[in-house]
């Protein structure tokens, strides 16, 4: 049966979320949904797509994050870092604790297909939130299998099969279907946010914003059960 929320009777409202692993604005932007879809009790079926920032990154980078970027942007040392000291404070004002000192800059394809492998299993929701935080908060590595498998086998699941999964890369062609159907939406940039498959919200927008658009989908929802059943 539909359920009650607010004013609203609504089915759960499907919202697919594009975003990388390495993406610091991808876990504010998870924080802050996660907020807002709190706020308007208006229940979700969430759905992570793959996106990667940057495909041409080494599995090991040989350098910081800071380093990283400056070379990527074409920008000095000291210019760049006052922006991860900026997004670090952002991210803490959503309870995230950011270690740029012991991330590993790294290619995050093969923690995309990770993903997939858990969502096959039901449980896409736990990979990711759990890789989000091997790369920004625990310095752990996300580039490679070995050190993938050791995060899979932790949640609980069968050494064998995460490695024979990710070394056949036997997800990889779901990683690229999530790219190409983000650049078919013309996304180029992330956490981006499409809700009930019609409305974009690009970037870790605030709390109340994610609310605002949930309530609105959920009040269309209502609308048109009542004009169904008139």
């Amino acid at each position: 049966m539909p359920r009650r929320v607010g004013f609203y009777v609504t089915e759960p409202i499907k919202v697919d979320i594009w975003s990388d692993v390495q993406c610091p604005w991808c876990y504010i932007g998870k924080r802050k949904f996660e907020a807002g879809a709190g706020l308007s009790r208006v229940p979700v079926e969430v759905e992570y797509h793959s996106f990667e920032l940057a495909p041409d990154t080494p599995v090991d980078f040989d350098g910081t994050p800071a380093e990283y970027l400056a070379q990527r942007k074409g920008m000095q040392l000291e210019q760049v870092l006052p922006m991860l000291e900026r997004v670090t404070g952002i991210a803490k004002s959503v309870g995230l604790d950011y270690d740029y000192d012991h991330v590993h800059q790294t290619n995050t394809v093969i923690s995309h297909e990770l993903i997939h492998f858990a969502k096959s299993k039901g449980r896409q929701l736990e990979m990711k939130e759990r890789l989000l935080k091997a790369y920004f908060i625990n310095g752990e590595h996300v580039g490679r299998i070995p050190d993938l498998v050791e995060i899979a086998v932790e949640l609980g699941y069968e050494r064998a099969e995460v490695t024979e999964a990710l070394e056949s890369h036997r997800f990889l062609a779901d990683v690229k279907a999530d790219v190409a159907l983000a650049q078919e939406y013309g996304i180029q940039g992330v956490p981006f946010f499409v809700i009930d498959g019609k409305y974009g919200v690009s970037g870790a927008q605030e709390a109340a914003t994610f609310a605002n658009v949930l309530t609105q989908v959920a009040a269309e929802h209502e609308a048109a059960q009542k004009e169904a059943v008139s």
